[in-house]
């Protein structure tokens, strides 16, 4: 859905992708998706849900002794980031089926265009009125309220929830009645046709409401995650993703799949409108107030407290000043390719081919965040509080190792996954849009296959910008993300302007992916001069060199026998998932094989501990 990379899903929450560029825990806000030390959380008691509670920080405001970082700290930092890992994925793996939902119920063409620019407007608002401020500042300024204030930070939290919900409330309702002019500035195009613009409209109203939901949530989890209580965030996601699945198997149940229904702007009744739009409001008020529990059961009480001069939040607020630039370069690109692949779409399906609008590139954003989510977000949030007190210890040495690590553990994933992308992307599409016209799940795996390459630089500027957060250094951040959020709508723009329609959405995905690249570049070398010099480059370079070459072989390899058995039985369902699994084993094997043979430190650990999971 969002084109900075929809979070929280995250990102994914009810259709929203949080932009995970922007903020350092998860998004699909959406859109989806933390330790202080290797050890801060391995003495606490582990809770039914298997998460590790911090100690109880002292009531009397004494100082709370920092464990060593030791191999034992390690254990902790897994076992935290597996919680959140195993939310996240089922989350990811939620909010795919309730894509495929979507298209089986509205398709890939201009309808879910509308459905898709009404539903991103929340979480653009969100975002800008002060998500990302939330998650990057807030979380070390939660942190050092556990440890210093008497009442463990109790009553700071409760006034960052109070200002939340009173800023984001008064923010609703404008939104709300300002909805016209907001489709109007995200889509032109859809503003210039009566009647798509009825829909879109209709869609953003009941739509825009959740941007206080994702507000709550958001808050909320961030003052589980201070605690320690990291599985909530990542696992309430998927209530909000039933209830959407829910509510567009409902649509298909009253109105017909798509493929017989062919339902359009003109077409769709108010009453189907207002089903889809009251079940994604339902989805992300219930995702909310699934936090609750949580809360309880960590001891924290919710008490609305107004006194908010001198006790703090004016100083975060003045660090969020920073972040909210950051946030309004992002959504500056974000409105900038909405608007072109929103036209793109639309000229691409009067010339017949479907599934090259915003609809595509949102779907094959999701999906190509998933290993980000699952692997590199889960590991970062699992660091950021433990590097926020690196660095009140002015430990750098620590903060270096927590940044090699992020970097090399999260390569293991992400260089494979971005080959396999690139390689396989259309029948990855055709199998899990099948409901769907072919013409369109064919789009939309192009479209998957220009992102796939993006996935590495993505990953990198998401570790490398956690180490200014932990500094609570938000101005570098936004320094840098003015310069993806440059390259990025440049490149949109040329790719509007240069290709055929039908191909200017992909091109807008592999503009993606190269924004990031030089953005890696910017941020990298302002990360080590903050570190003395020294950020462990040369052997991540050589983990990520290794993997590459790794990976590069395998991919042709993979790809090759996907095209060739494409060609023998066809793009259907049943071939598509033929030709995956035969591609995907081969692309697989040949990767192990070329790392193990390379000797890649990073794979050989974690297979080992796989086995040590499985006790073999």
């Amino acid at each position: 859905m969002n084109a900075q990379g929809r979070e929280n899903d995250g990102r994914g929450q009810g259709g929203h992708v949080l932009p995970d560029d922007t903020v350092p825990l998860r998004p699909d806000l959406g859109n989806h998706h933390a330790t202080t030390s290797r050890e801060a959380y391995d003495g606490g008691v582990a809770n039914p849900a298997g998460e590790q509670r911090a100690p109880i920080p002292s009531r009397a405001g004494e100082p709370i002794p920092e464990p060593k970082r030791s191999g034992s700290g390690a254990s902790g930092l897994l076992k935290s980031s597996a919680v959140m890992a195993a939310g996240t994925f089922v989350s990811r793996i939620t909010g795919f089926l309730r894509t495929l939902v979507m298209a089986a119920a509205i398709g890939v063409g201009t309808l879910n265009d509308s459905y898709q620019v009404a539903n991103v407007l929340p979480t653009m608002v969100y975002i800008l009125v002060g998500g990302g401020a939330l998650n990057a500042v807030f979380v070390p300024q939660l942190v050092r309220a556990m440890k210093q204030d008497d009442d463990g930070g109790d009553a700071y939290a409760n006034r960052l929830i109070t200002l939340v919900m009173v800023v984001l409330g008064s923010v609703t309702v404008l939104c709300v009645l300002a909805a016209p002019l907001l489709v109007h500035m995200m889509s032109p195009d859809i503003a210039a046709d009566p009647r798509r613009m009825a829909v879109t409209v209709a869609f953003a109203r009941y739509c825009l409401p959740t941007m206080f939901f994702m507000g709550a949530h958001v808050v909320l989890g961030q003052i589980l995650n201070a605690r320690g209580r990291f599985g909530a965030m990542m696992w309430t996601p998927v209530l909000n993703n039933i209830l959407i699945i829910a509510t567009f198997g409902g649509f298909i149940w009253a109105f017909g799949g798509f493929t017989d229904s062919r339902v359009g702007p003109a077409t769709i009744t108010p009453e189907g409108v207002r089903l889809l739009g009251l079940g994604t409001l339902l989805g992300l008020t219930v995702q909310a107030l699934a936090m609750l529990p949580y809360l309880r059961d960590a001891r924290f009480r919710l008490r609305p407290r107004f006194d908010f001069r001198g006790h703090g939040l004016g100083r975060a607020m003045g660090l969020a000043k920073w972040t909210l630039l950051f946030v309004l370069a992002n959504q500056a690109a974000l409105t900038v390719v909405t608007q072109l692949a929103t036209k793109a779409g639309s000229l691409a399906e009067r010339a017949g081919h479907s599934g090259s609008g915003i609809t595509a590139y949102n779907y094959a954003l999701l999906l190509w965040q998933m290993p980000q989510a699952i692997i590199t977000v889960s590991v970062m949030t699992a660091v950021l509080p433990r590097m926020s007190r690196a660095v009140q210890d002015e430990n750098v040495a620590a903060i270096r190792e927590d940044i090699s690590h992020g970097l090399r553990t999260s390569a293991v994933a992400i260089v494979p996954c971005a080959f396999a992308f690139l390689a396989l992307g259309v029948p990855m599409a055709t199998l899990l849009y099948a409901g769907t016209d072919a013409e369109g799940a064919r789009g939309i795996g192009y479209v998957l296959m220009a992102f796939g390459p993006g996935l590495i630089p993505y990953s990198v500027q998401y570790v490398v910008l956690r180490g200014f957060y932990a500094y609570e250094d938000t101005k570098t951040p936004f320094y840098n993300t003015v310069i993806v959020a440059a390259v990025n709508a440049a490149a949109a723009g040329a790719c509007f302007v240069l290709l055929p329609a039908r191909w200017a959405v992909a091109g807008m995905a592999a503009s993606y992916g190269l924004a990031y690249a030089v953005g890696v570049g910017t941020a990298w070398r302002r990360l080590r001069k903050r570190l003395g010099g020294d950020l462990d480059g040369s052997r991540v370079l050589r983990t990520y060199a290794r993997l590459s070459a790794a990976a590069i072989p395998a991919a042709l390899a993979g790809g090759g026998v996907a095209y060739a058995l494409t060609r023998a039985v066809g793009s259907g369902a049943l071939g598509s998932l033929v030709t995956l699994l035969a591609g995907g084993c081969v692309l697989l094997g040949v990767f192990v094989l070329l790392a193990h043979w390379m000797r890649v430190a990073e794979l050989s650990a974690m297979v080992g501990m796989v086995r040590g999971r499985l006790g073999r």
